[in-house]
């Protein structure tokens, strides 16, 4: 056994073992490792059929099974277990042997990690991976950073292992150090936005048009056939049509309306506070999960405040709208994630190609779309495109869509149905593209009670008034 597997991966729960699974699918040889003997055994059984993969529960079993330099995988919850994996590992590693984090870990810990590996020879990538168990198993979006020479190493095997776009894999290296952790960071930001624009826009078709759940499953899925073709769309489709097997009528229905998070998205809006990039689509987004939580207190605020009826409004106009609202949302939401990116990658130093982020985004991940084509272009054709807005090729697609998104965030304020996602995206757009915000009179009280200087338009200098 010794030497003789190409690629070693710890961690073998759902994600793991479909992972696996996938890189001997593509005739890659595979060993795992576990310290629960139940999932070693169940990868064993599980790939009996195929010579090219095999499990472990004794950790220097598993290293010297692998061929070097050593491609090692970790697909284990982010935080101290990874560190307590990476020790448990090095007693048994040599040098320019390759540790891959497929974690969610965030992107500071994968600094760390990688400059405390490097003192020791050892190769460091942190690699997000993104489309669920499915993806893992079918071919996931892979995000990875860290030293370019090294990813060499398993560039093969990523890019077998990959969704595919046109025959293209959804992998590419993105840069030094932590730029696929945090790559994957704001992919995860982005999910959330979409994620609460999708349901946001269920929410108000349901409230104000009073559609079905089986004329929801079919406006859904003719969207997905159309321009907002995309895995959240394509996914709430079918959830519309799931029946419940645990009693009558739809299972969207019984489900708490509780949403939980893992903190990536919480650690996209930090960082974005921390650089001052403003993304407050996905803030929002986090926000309202967090609102989400407070159950029993909305309950109780629903019986406290009287809320008007929804107001009439034909079905197939709000369809028309919310169509072309959430479009409209998507590009803001996308360009919010995309300018992160790209300031992040000037601070950090991660040289992110922006157009290849877009690319290895179009099948795979959770955030897939059509409109990621569009996306992909317009940054190719300006490199240093520093907003998504700002595009040629996107200002008729925003110019066709925002009155839209007008006319419902008009309507929902009206009629009492929360639409925070559609309202900040466009809020977003507004102040985005205002030539002129009020923000001399928050730098001149800033000047009056605390004396903190202004400039201003018609001289250069910074300036200090003795406020009467």
């Amino acid at each position: 056994m010794e030497n003789t597997y190409d690629f070693g991966l710890i961690g073998l729960g759902v994600m793991g073992r479909n992972f696996i699974l996938n890189v001997a699918d593509n005739n890659f040889s595979a060993m795992g490792y576990d310290l629960d003997q139940e999932k070693v055994n169940a990868l064993i059984e599980e790939g009996k059929d195929t010579k090219r993969v095999n499990a472990t529960s004794d950790i220097q079993q598993f290293v010297n099974s692998l061929s070097q330099p050593r491609k090692i995988m970790l697909l284990v919850p982010a935080g101290k277990i990874v560190d307590s994996v990476i020790e448990s590992l090095l007693p048994h590693l040599d040098k320019n042997d390759l540790i891959i984090d497929g974690g969610n870990s965030f992107f500071t810990d994968t600094d760390r990690r990688e400059a405390y590996l490097q003192e020791k020879g050892i190769h460091f990538f942190g690699s997000g991976v993104s489309g669920g168990a499915k993806g893992a198993r079918r071919g996931p979006s892979i995000m990875p950073g860290g030293n370019k020479d090294a990813y060499k190493e398993v560039q093969p095997i990523f890019e077998a292992v990959s969704a595919k776009f046109k025959g293209e894999p959804c992998v590419a290296y993105l840069g030094p150090k932590s730029a696929g952790n945090y790559v994957k960071m704001v992919h995860n930001g982005i999910e959330y936005g979409l994620m609460q624009l999708t349901s946001e826009i269920y929410d108000l078709l349901k409230k104000a048009g009073k559609y079905s759940n089986d004329e929801l499953h079919a406006i859904f899925d003719s969207w997905n056939k159309g321009r907002l073709q995309s895995f959240l769309v394509e996914i709430s489709a079918e959830i519309f049509k799931q029946d419940d097997d645990k009693g009558d009528g739809r299972l969207v229905d019984k489900i708490l309306d509780k949403a939980k998070q893992k903190g990536t998205g919480k650690w996209t809006s930090q960082n974005a506070m921390d650089l001052g990039i403003p993304i407050p689509s996905i803030d929002i987004a986090v926000s309202m999960r967090e609102i989400s939580a407070l159950k029993e207190e909305r309950v109780k605020a629903d019986k406290l405040y009287n809320r008007p009826e929804p107001a009439h409004i034909e079905k197939e106009e709000l369809a028309k709208w919310a169509e072309e609202a959430l479009y409209f949302s998507f590009i803001a939401t996308y360009a919010q994630g995309l300018a992160q990116l790209a300031d992040a990658s000037k601070e950090y130093g991660y040289e992110l190609d922006l157009s290849v982020i877009a690319k290895i985004w179009r099948a795979g991940c959770i955030i897939r779309a059509g409109l990621l084509e569009d996306i992909s272009k317009a940054f190719s054709n300006d490199k240093n495109l520093p907003n998504l807005l700002l595009s040629a090729e996107f200002v008729p697609k925003v110019q066709a869509t925002v009155g839209a998104a007008r006319s419902l965030v008009s309507y929902s304020a009206k009629n009492g149905i929360p639409l925070p996602g559609l309202s900040n995206s466009l809020t977003y757009f507004d102040a985005y593209t205002s030539g002129r915000l009020p923000l001399n009179l928050i730098q001149a009280q800033r000047d009056h009670f605390g004396s903190h200087t202004y400039e201003r338009t018609d001289m250069e200098g910074i300036f200090h008034t003795e406020w009467e």
